[in-house]
């Protein structure tokens, strides 16, 4: 048997109070009963480890929230073992994953091979980036307001359906304007009664998309965090702007020397850096201030973020194969308001639908 022993979180394990711990546990609770509608009639399984303060926190929540649940501490089994275990279970039985990193099983893409045998999975990866004060931020981020997400999510992407064009306000005379209708908007708001896999990455809270017509996005946009090369929150002292032009960024302005590497690097590679996804985030636990290191988390922000760079599975495109694309790099602009044809959908700090 091959036990693996990693420790690779960069900081130190220091406990979590318990009274963040019982937070943690009426959110999991709440999640696993509203989004995923699990009870007693379906088995719940557990993966995780203890490499990190959160990992710890969390997986202490899901014992208070999911009692009956099968618990398997990753690095005391081979891949092999807990794939074993997970194979054992049936169509709508309950998988969760705590990662201080994300766990690897060999060949195994695991949340793919859980949903395809209809399997609901939770998610939680990259948690040793989140210590101490950014844990608790976390944890605050996992509580589910059903209404707030299902109608601001659904008020959003039936605007977004329907507009014939939009414009982001990033102030100081910045404007992007998408020229162009939009993609059929995807929605990542805990809802999955109609969607063919139950589950993915936590927190949640987004809505996305990208213009019909990518050479339709023209303009300026002012971004205040972006992911570096190390998938880190990147948050420069001042705002950088990007000048976009027919959908590619053209020039930019206030750099950063850890900026400049993100370009570069998609212009070695794709030649041109691409604008793509429109992405509306509404987890109103991280803002412009608020913010955790790992950029899949903070993608969810309340606000606005694009992608930089040709990669975006989710929507085709006559010139761009799918799999061409290297690069999908999240950036997040000053947002003082967002426009949906003639009506605002946000502004304020706030969606307004």
């Amino acid at each position: 048997m091959t036990i693996l022993n990693l420790n690779c979180s960069e900081n130190p394990i220091v406990s979590l109070p318990a009274s963040a711990v019982a937070e943690a546990a009426r959110h999991v609770k709440q999640i696993v009963q509203t989004c995923f509608s699990h009870s007693s009639q379906h088995k719940a399984v557990v993966v995780y480890d203890l490499r990190s303060d959160l990992a710890i926190a969390l997986t202490d929540a899901y014992r208070q929230a999911l009692p009956e649940a099968e618990f398997i501490h990753f690095d005391t089994h081979s891949a092999e073992q807990v794939m074993a275990c997970l194979n054992a279970l049936a169509a709508g039985d309950l998988v969760i994953l705590v990662q201080t990193t994300n766990f690897r099983m060999d060949a195994y893409r695991v949340r793919v091979e859980l949903f395809k045998r209809d399997l609901k999975v939770i998610e939680h990866p990259h948690l040793g980036r989140m210590p101490a004060e950014q844990a608790l931020i976390y944890i605050d981020s996992l509580a589910y307001d059903a209404q707030y997400y299902r109608g601001v999510g659904r008020g959003l992407k039936q605007l977004i359906d329907q507009a014939p064009f939009a414009v982001i306000d990033s102030g100081e005379g910045a404007e992007l304007v998408y020229a162009s209708p939009f993609e059929d908007a995807k929605l990542n708001i805990g809802d999955y009664t109609d969607m063919k896999n139950w589950g993915g990455q936590f927190p949640i809270g987004e809505v996305f998309t990208e213009a019909k017509d990518l050479a339709a996005v023209s303009g300026k946009v002012r971004i205040f965090v972006f992911g570096d090369t190390s998938f880190s929150v990147n948050k420069p002292d001042r705002p950088i702007t990007l000048i976009v032009e027919r959908g590619q960024v053209v020039e930019v302005l206030d750099s950063t020397p850890e900026f400049d590497e993100v370009i570069a690097k998609i212009k070695h590679d794709e030649h041109v850096v691409w604008v793509r996804e429109l992405g509306f985030g509404l987890n109103r636990s991280f803002n412009r201030e608020r913010t955790v290191s790992d950029i899949g988390t903070y993608e969810r922000m309340c606000g606005v973020h694009l992608s930089l760079g040709a990669k975006h599975g989710i929507y085709g495109k006559p010139n761009f194969k799918r799999g061409d694309g290297k690069y999908h790099v999240d950036v997040f602009a000053v947002t003082e308001s967002v426009r949906l044809g003639e009506q605002i959908v946000f502004k304020d700090g706030a969606w307004v639908v």
